[in-house]
């Protein structure tokens, strides 16, 4: 089921997150759309610590699959945390998540405006990587 948005509404009505604290990277996020480190991306996103990746596609849609990872666990991070969507319709199988854990590296599954929450709490402390799907 699509989401229909209300062309009315003002972007800040809509969001489906937003920063409570000035110093966090993601400052919000709404189906389609979010705002990382003061830009606006309309497509999905990679957020590495020193890049965002806004050309980022999986092989076969709706689904992770380990290739789809691959340059994210190249970089080594401690955790990789994937927003599924809005609400939540990426699919990771679990042997996605086996392989991603056995390269040593944590990985945390959400729908995205939690994945945003998640992202903002772990990026100042430990090395993140979020893989953000941003519409359904």
């Amino acid at each position: 089921m699509r989401e229909v948005i209300n062309l009315s509404q003002s972007f800040e009505e809509s969001l489906l997150f937003s920063a409570e604290t000035e110093d966090e990277v993601i400052t919000s996020y709404k189906f389609g759309v979010i705002i990382i480190g003061g830009k606006q991306y309309k497509s999905d996103v990679v957020i590495y610590p020193d890049r965002v990746d806004d050309k980022w596609w999986r092989k076969r849609g709706h689904l992770l699959l380990p290739q789809d990872l691959e340059e994210a666990v190249k970089e080594k991070p401690a955790v990789i945390i994937v927003g599924t969507g809005n609400p939540g319709l990426m699919k990771v199988p679990s042997t996605t998540l086996g392989w991603v854990k056995s390269k040593g590296i944590d990985i945390k599954v959400k729908p995205t405006k939690l994945a945003c929450q998640i992202y903002n709490q772990f990026c100042h402390s430990k090395k993140t990587i979020a893989v953000l799907h941003l519409s359904c």
